[in-house]
């Protein structure tokens, strides 16, 4: 009767038992969670498995990043080593040529400045615009074929004058000299301007005119953008024309100044017409207290 009661004693003092369902064989050590590229989460190694060890030190990579791909790493490392391969063998022949007064220094002072354009388009993106930092953000074939012959055609006459007409001189040399010098500060303002808008608008740039406002996608006022309503066409317009002015290109600086004009004027004016839908009376305003700093260009 004594061992009844102590029995009974004991199941009184027992904890009650869980009302979830416990499972006996629990084991010692939670796995973690690992997301992988398939969208399989179904994890069922162990932390001292080979198997766990190797998925866990495998980075996350998304399917844009692989070969042919718009984020294609493999391209995008090509590309910046090749401009950075053309930006520093240019710089060296373009500084050979000018010690030896021979007058072929300006174009490959073109490629370099070319080069220099392009990666400066790319990492900006990156850096400040990541989401939109495609293999196309270093504008290569973006623009089309015109952007590309206008530069071939730029090269071509800066070689054939300088290689067929050496001592040829369409200016006083003194005027001349100020001319590159005018140049090459143009292409330092317009490259500043374009990259520090850019840096500025962040995520609300983009290399094409957005016919639809997304979301998150603000005025920017401020910085370049309070003393220019289109600080990257400003840029781009008179880097332009610096550079032929840096090649001595007569025609050529005709051309570019012609063709860039009427391709900012239409596409400002279809541009705005879709910032005054998004934004409405707050660019009207904007707008009046700006300007775009591209000549005969309101």
């Amino acid at each position: 009767m004594a061992d009844q009661e102590i029995a009974a004693a004991a199941a009184a003092a027992a904890p009650a038992t869980p009302s979830i369902s416990w499972p006996i064989n629990r084991p010692a050590e939670r796995t973690a969670y690992i997301p992988v590229a398939n969208g399989s989460n179904n994890n069922t190694t162990t932390p001292t498995d080979p198997a766990f060890q190797h998925q866990r030190n495998q980075p996350f990579l998304h399917p844009d990043n692989l070969p042919s791909q718009p984020k294609s790493l493999a391209a995008i490392s090509q590309l910046s080593f090749l401009l950075g391969l053309v930006l520093g063998a240019s710089l060296l022949l373009s500084a050979h040529l000018l010690t030896h007064s021979n007058p072929l220094w300006r174009a490959p002072l073109f490629l370099a400045i070319l080069a220099l354009f392009h990666f400066l388009e790319y990492f900006v993106t990156a850096r400040y615009n990541t989401r939109h930092a495609t293999v196309s953000a270093f504008l290569l074939s973006q623009n089309g074929p015109a952007y590309n012959i206008a530069h071939t055609l730029a090269l071509t006459e800066c070689l054939l004058t300088n290689y067929c007409f050496p001592h040829r001189a369409w200016l006083p040399p003194r005027l001349g000299g100020y001319l590159v010098g005018v140049g090459g500060l143009l292409v330092v303002l317009g490259q500043a301007v374009r990259s520090a808008a850019m840096r500025q608008a962040g995520t609300n740039f983009n290399h094409k005119v957005q016919v639809r406002k997304s979301e998150g996608h603000v005025l920017v006022t401020g910085g370049v953008y309070a003393w220019f309503r289109h600080p990257s066409y400003f840029g781009f317009f008179w880097w332009g024309l610096g550079t032929q002015l840096v090649c001595g290109n007569a025609v050529c600086f005709v051309g570019y100044a012609v063709v860039l004009w009427m391709f900012f004027h239409h596409r400002i004016g279809k541009e705005e017409e879709f910032l005054v839908e998004f934004f409405g009376k707050e660019y009207e305003e904007y707008r009046a207290r700006t300007r775009v700093g591209i000549p005969f260009i309101a």
